[in-house]
């Protein structure tokens, strides 16, 4: 039965994070609709990065523990350990459409047909509205909240295109087409793409965050050749002139269509991973920024904030750091930098059988485990 649609708080123009990417390793008294990315996970103690050999064995059990331990009725939780789901950012067991989309790539990529038939109708009963895929829903509170996240609606929407490509369903691709043209509709204005609509504002908001521009997913946008053209120098433009230095080759989190102008509080690692992935998709990748991550991933000091001039914040490493970097490995051709992340990765995994975590990325002595790490995890066993 379809959710009762309920009234989002929000600031239309100071609204910023609305899923993972915008929000990694920002304080947790940062406010936002999402806390899904667990940024102090300690190294797991209980054995190396190699500890459980073959890889599909490690894939088998993450698989294990996402479907056991961290899947509900309506999609994957944003944590393990459940909460009211009242508060600004999601929570417990509360769903987010990035977890679908994320789930649904994950499952066109590793060929398996009836599990992606089956994320996909999860996907679309839990979280489809009038102008696009919903960000978050809370079953305790039965709230859909009436904002889209425009990164997860092209990741669902490029997932649906894969789709129709692996398993050769056209219905697949004709979805795909229709979303994004839906999406084209409600989260692009005069040829800029926003990050939300609200649709009980009929808004968007006045910026972009620079990881939610998909270069690769706008390519197949259901639009006139002439609209996508301009959408996608727009956006390209936006994202590549969002590049820090060469002596720190990250970028910049947002940049604000009123001013024009781009503004970062400080450099969080994951959002601009998330960028450079985006632009190695597309063969646009800097080699200095591929350099440093390969410096980093290799001494195992690639940490979750940074100054703008390139000074660690914290030593914080995550998983879905490491899983970002082997994604940039595989979409580059770096066997090197992909396995070196995979070994990264690895050492935050839970290898005592006896606990409950057994199987998955989190924190042993809290109980916590993100839906984020988790599933950029599995999707980075098979990219």
């Amino acid at each position: 039965m379809r959710k009762e649609i309920a009234v989002a708080v929000v600031v239309l123009t100071g609204f910023t994070a609305l899923t993972a990417c915008e929000q990694t390793a920002m304080p947790a008294s940062t406010p936002s609709p999402s806390a899904n990315v667990h940024t102090t996970e300690p190294p797991n103690p209980t054995g190396s990065a190699n500890n459980m050999g073959d890889p599909s064995q490690e894939l088998d059990a993450l698989e294990q523990f996402i479907v056991t331990k961290l899947t509900g009725s309506s999609g994957v939780y944003t944590n393990l350990i459940e909460t009211e789901q009242s508060g600004e950012a999601a929570s417990g067991h509360e769903i987010l459409s990035e977890s679908a989309s994320l789930r649904m790539l994950a499952a066109v990529r590793s060929g398996e047909k009836e599990r992606f038939a089956e994320e996909w109708a999860l996907a679309k009963q839990t979280f489809d509205m009038k102008g696009g895929f919903s960000y978050r829903y809370s079953p305790k509170q039965q709230k859909l909240y009436p904002v889209n996240a425009a990164v997860d609606d092209l990741r669902i929407i490029r997932a649906l295109y894969e789709a129709g490509d692996t398993f050769r369903d056209k219905q697949y691709t004709e979805e795909a087409a229709k979303y994004g043209e839906r999406f084209y509709n409600y989260n692009v204005k005069n040829g800029y793409m926003y990050d939300f609509y609200d649709e009980n504002y009929k808004k968007t908001n006045t910026f972009v965050t620079l990881c939610y521009i998909d270069l690769g997913t706008m390519q197949k946008l259901s639009v006139s050749g002439e609209s996508r053209d301009f959408l996608l120098n727009n956006m390209s433009v936006i994202l590549k002139d969002g590049y820090l230095s060469d002596e720190f080759p990250f970028y910049e989190t947002r940049f604000n269509y009123e001013s024009g102008t781009y503004s970062s509080e400080n450099i969080n690692t994951v959002e601009s991973l998330l960028s450079i992935l985006a632009l190695a998709e597309v063969d646009q990748q800097k080699s200095s920024s591929i350099n440093f991550i390969k410096q980093q991933v290799e001494a195992g000091t690639l940490y979750g904030q940074y100054s703008r001039e390139g000074k660690p914040l914290n030593d914080i490493r995550s998983t879905a750091i490491y899983a970002i970097t082997a994604m940039i490995g595989a979409e580059i051709g770096d066997d090197a930098l992909y396995r070196k992340s995979i070994e990264r990765m690895n050492e935050f995994r839970i290898t005592d059988a006896g606990s409950s975590l057994y199987g998955g990325f989190g924190d042993v002595a809290s109980g916590q485990a993100y839906s984020f790490d988790n599933l950029m995890a599995s999707l980075a066993y098979v990219y």
